[in-house]
């Protein structure tokens, strides 16, 4: 564990230790696995985690091939790519039968390109 005094002055430890505590409430089974995201400067990522059996189901990216043609047509790019990402997630887990999940920020507040993957999963079809 790191220490308080060390985590007051770096982003991404404080960020670290949100997760933590969101991480000591949230927990994916089999049947309601977990949603975790990661925000980068310029991309996002989400992934469909079994905590039970500590394996990733399903992962999709910004990166992905299948959109690396997306062309967003609005001013906010990243915001309209982290919704599309996150409706092909939904859209590959409804094909495995992952009907629904429990989100996980990931530390990050719920707002921007976090909450646009997450109405994006909840259009393809997820339900948290």
């Amino acid at each position: 564990m790191i220490k308080a005094s060390k985590l007051r002055g770096s982003r991404a430890l404080q960020r670290k230790r949100r997760h933590w505590r969101v991480r000591n409430s949230v927990e994916g089974t089999t049947e309601r696995p977990r949603l975790v995201v990661f925000r980068s400067l310029k991309n996002i990522e989400g992934q469909i985690v079994d905590d039970s059996s500590g394996k990733t189901l399903i992962g999709m990216s910004t990166l992905s091939e299948d959109l690396r043609d997306f062309k967003a047509e609005g001013s906010n790019r990243r915001t309209e790519h982290a919704f599309a990402a996150g409706k092909l997630l939904a859209e590959c887990a409804k094909k495995q039968g992952i009907d629904s999940v429990v989100f996980d920020r990931g530390g990050y507040k719920y707002h921007g390109r976090v909450k646009a993957f997450a109405d994006g999963a909840r259009e393809g079809g997820l339900e948290f």
